[in-house]
């Protein structure tokens, strides 16, 4: 704020413009310019064909913004689905974003399994029968896929919980999770 024009101490509100203003926040560089002069996804350290995880996926995002994108993420409810994401995003050539929400993970393991409300455990098993199934036909396609859990609430806790076991377990055996990433959706909590 410019006190040189006006008289009297500067008010609550023109305090917290200064203090904003001044904040280290405002100052931050930001983490997508070292992306801006790379010409491919592909120049990433560590990109590879295949589900990404970690600082390779995050990087893969942070190029995406450089780069004034957004890579959509689909829905996928069986192998059928996976396919044709995988394979449109191949003809363009560009990474995938392969998601499961609840309902279309307990669809991929089939609907004729129990899915106890508490247990969630087809769900559980069809999302992560999804994310093995792209770990192991996406690299065939050529290009980097992310595979995501798509808006768990907290009345799908059991879903998350079991994707989290099977992201430990996945990292035990080959040092990366299962999933790329997953969403926590409190958005229907009332604010405390």
């Amino acid at each position: 704020f410019d006190s040189s024009t006006r008289c009297g101490p500067p008010t609550l509100s023109e305090q917290a413009l200064t203090i904003s203003v001044q904040s280290p926040r405002a100052a931050m560089a930001d983490p997508c310019t070292q992306f801006k002069d790379m010409k491919s996804y592909w120049d990433i350290p560590g990109m590879k064909a295949g589900v990404v995880t970690g600082k390779v996926a995050w990087s893969l995002l942070q190029f995406c913004k450089a780069k004034g994108f957004a890579l959509p993420a689909f829905n996928c409810t069986g192998s059928s689905s996976c396919n044709a994401v995988l394979e449109a995003a191949a003809k363009i050539g560009m990474p995938a974003y392969i998601q499961f929400s609840e309902g279309g993970a307990c669809f991929f393991a089939g609907k004729g399994l129990p899915n106890d409300k508490g247990k969630l455990q087809a769900s559980i098993l069809g999302a992560c029968a999804g994310a093995h199934y792209v770990r192991n036909v996406a690299p065939a396609y050529g290009i980097p896929v992310l595979v995501h859990s798509d808006h768990c609430a907290k009345k799908l806790l059991p879903w998350f919980d079991g994707m989290l076991e099977a992201d430990e377990a996945f990292f035990a055996k080959h040092g990366e999770p299962l999933f790329s990433s997953h969403m926590l959706d409190l958005s229907e909590e009332p604010d405390v």
